[in-house]
């Protein structure tokens, strides 16, 4: 029964990382989508 705790703690580390990790590519992304669309416009 000790082991299922350990589990779950591994569990929720994932899937905290996850949505850490997700956010930060969005964000990520929609920088990457906003530049090159200035960077088009400008010449």
């Amino acid at each position: 029964m000790k082991r299922k705790p350990d589990i779950l703690w591994v569990l929720v580390i994932i899937f905290g990382l996850g949505v850490v990790t997700t956010g930060y590519t969005q964000s990520l992304w929609e920088r990457q989508s906003s530049a090159p669309a200035n960077l088009t416009q400008q010449p």
